[in-house]
């Protein structure tokens, strides 16, 4: 049975959920498979959950994900090589779409939490792509990619050092004679913590470690080490490995720590395409040494498209039960409106909804930039492809910061949007919360990859004023024009953020420079103009994401169905409004924007939430988030919450007994004094 206010919510719309659909999902033939796909899972028996996960121990949710895990992929793998036939090999579309079945709403439907097998495919199998020579790949590549023997992860963060990589203390050292690498560990800080997987499940590792022959450092290269005997899965002699244990969320993934103790693994597993050291000990640069950290941008690209798919996840939920909720009457003497009516709760939801979308069509443009790169680079290590690199680098590191900030901040703004309902472990707000505040970290702590931009981006602010050609990302750094406010708001909110962030960047050169004067050195200027730099990113964020936005939009619209290109454009607009609004300190101090402009924006803001509402629910089904992906009593698409709260509250284990055993124990003796 159908909620009643969902059902007119639906029977009201003036767009059509099943034409959004196929143009999230990339055209009907995608969306038609993915239904059948998750279908032959989610209407599995196997995959069911006989007890509420969040009532299992830790030790049991990871018995639980792994035993759930390796049916999935062995199933899933099948449906894969069928799917891609002869093509099903190992390259870089192929390995995007089978994370993306991980990632994305089938593998979120079946592991709220994650799983530990993920990492195999998103770090591991993906470093060996980019970073392992042919021969290298003949040797691993196709056994990694069929799980042959091998489960992997990638280690890099270590118990002292996490963004700074540079400061990791690992060792490699290189033993000609025996043309063997020994791998140790010399110190507590110095042990691998983190890696999704390495507790209990992988039995090898890439491992980021400094190279040294003989007294010569060569910096930091990736090795590939077994640390589990292929068939016992005991640990290597030498190799200390366990799980770092619960964690916030993502309480699945099993991230471990790993020590090493004159370890020594062949010549020919450290990783050299990029890098290499003979036989007789020459240590070769053969690559620029940033593609030794092309794992990392590669995980900070497909992040963005990772925490937009939770944010919207969380959208769904609270948008659906802000439909069916009712309370607060609005006018006396009238019924109960549902709470999507009340402004305020259209300003909680609607913006966040809004952002989704936005960094879909900025996730979109990131991902086919970092693939004309990477394969520029695979050509031929140019000068051009040198730059590219350089600006992918500081466009995927400031993405992956703001996009994660403000998708953790969104998924929690939408949870307090529930009421007290929205806390329950059944809403599911807390596993995907937990993923996308871990993504505000891993592979890049937000304060980190910020300064990485500002240095990108005062480089490119001094080529400005030298009137040298730019990277398309940052060409408004040339226009020093003033801002005009003319009709069309949303081009005046975007160039007022160009000319904010122009201004933030200016003021941070500035800033570092009277530091350099005073005769500091430039890692002790940069200190010092720290906040400056970190704000001067975050402005050239939000410029670059409304400026991209806009665009993207703009070049695929006219091949849109008129509704879909309506709602898109309305969530264009709020998505650029409200951006400009929560900037509005930035903007102000560096725009001549008077009240009544500032006003009118406030307006057409609060105009839009309302042109929205009628299609909200709408358009959160048009995402097709299957119940099982949302895992939530208050999303799913019947609208039946407080049946679905009342269900899950009788399968709590705890209720399965009316008297529970602590009673006799400790309760009953406590009342009759003989405690």
């Amino acid at each position: 049975m159908m909620n009643v206010d969902l059902q007119q919510e639906r029977a009201s719309a003036t767009i059509d959920s099943e034409d959004f659909a196929q143009w999230w999902a990339g055209g009907k033939t995608n969306l038609e498979q993915r239904r059948t796909l998750e279908s032959q899972f989610f209407n599995d028996p196997q995959f069911d959950d006989v007890i509420p996960p969040s009532c299992l121990s830790y030790k049991e949710r990871y018995e639980h994900s792994v035993a759930r895990g390796t049916r999935f992929l062995h199933k899933l793998r099948q449906w894969f090589g069928e799917k891609q036939g002869k093509n099903n090999v190992c390259d870089l579309n192929t390995l995007q779409e089978f994370r993306f079945l991980l990632s994305g709403p089938l593998g979120t439907g079946l592991f709220q939490q994650s799983f530990p097998l993920r990492l195999h495919f998103s770090m591991f199998v993906s470093t060996l792509l980019n970073q392992g020579t042919e021969e290298q790949q003949r040797k691993w590549l196709s056994r990694a990619w069929h799980m042959d023997g091998i489960i992997g992860t990638y280690a890099q963060t270590e118990l002292g050092h996490g963004s700074y990589i540079r400061g990791l203390e690992t060792r490699a050292d290189y033993d000609a004679e025996h043309e063997e690498f020994i791998l140790n560990t010399p110190n507590l800080t110095a042990y691998k913590w983190w890696p999704g997987g390495l507790g209990q499940t992988a039995n090898m590792v890439v491992v980021l470690a400094q190279l040294y022959v003989g007294e010569i450092h060569c910096g930091l290269q990736s090795f590939l080490v077994r640390i589990r005997d292929e068939q016992t899965h005991e640990p290597i002699f030498g190799v200390d490995v366990g799980d770092i244990g619960p964690k916030l969320g993502a309480n699945c993934v099993n991230n471990g720590y790993l020590g090493f103790q004159n370890v020594r693994i062949p010549r020919d597993q450290m990783l050299m395409k990029n890098a290499q050291v003979t036989s007789d000990g020459k240590f070769i640069q053969s690559g620029q040494p940033l593609l030794l950290y092309g794992t990392m941008v590669f995980v900070r690209v497909i992040t963005v498209r990772d925490v937009m798919f939770e944010l919207l996840q969380a959208g769904t939920i609270a948008t659906r039960y802000s439909a069916v909720r009712r309370q607060s009457p609005i006018e006396p003497g009238k019924p109960e409106p549902q709470i999507l009516d009340h402004l305020t709760q259209q300003a909680k939801i609607f913006p966040q909804l809004s952002r989704g979308v936005s960094y879909r069509l900025v996730a979109d443009w990131l991902w086919q930039f970092y693939r004309n790169v990477m394969q520029t680079l695979e050509k031929n290590a140019s000068a051009p492809a040198s730059d590219s690199l350089a600006e992918l680098h500081a466009v995927s590191c400031c993405l992956k910061a703001v996009a994660t900030q403000e998708a953790s901040e969104g998924i929690d703004i939408l949870r307090k949007a529930c009421g007290g309902h929205g806390y329950m472990a059944s809403a599911n707000f807390d596993s995907i919360y937990g993923l996308a505040t871990a993504a505000y970290t891993y592979e890049g702590e937000y304060t980190v990859l910020l300064l990485q931009t500002s240095r990108f981006l005062l480089r490119q602010y001094v080529d400005s004023l030298k009137r040298k050609v730019l990277p398309a990302s940052v060409t408004y750094l040339r226009d020093v024009s003033r801002l005009v406010w003319g009709k069309d708001l949303v081009e005046n909110c975007v160039r007022s953020l160009e000319i904010a962030s122009l201004e933030q960047i200016r003021l941070a050169w500035h800033c570092r420079n009277e530091q350099r004067k005073r005769g500091l050195g430039e890692e002790q200027a940069n200190n010092l103009a720290g906040r400056q730099l970190v704000a001067a990113a975050t402005a050239h964020a939000h410029a670059f994401i409304t400026r991209t936005t806009v665009r993207e939009l703009r070049r695929i619209v006219s091949g849109l169905k008129p509704s879909v290109a309506g709602i898109l454009s309305q969530l264009m607009e709020i998505f650029v409004l409200d951006t400009f609004l929560r900037q509005a300190g930035q903007v102000l101090r560096w725009n001549s924007i008077n009240g009544r402009q500032l006003r009118q924006v406030e307006q057409r803001f609060e105009q839009l939430l309302s042109g929205l509402r009628p299609n909200a629910v709408a358009l959160v089904d048009g995402f097709d988030f299957h119940d099982r992906v949302l895992g939530s009593t208050l999303g799913a698409y019947d609208g039946r919450v407080y049946e679905r709260l009342m269900a899950e509250a009788r399968r709590n284990p705890l209720n399965q007994e009316s008297v529970n055993s602590s009673f006799y124990s400790h309760l009953q003796p406590m009342m009759r004094g003989k405690l």
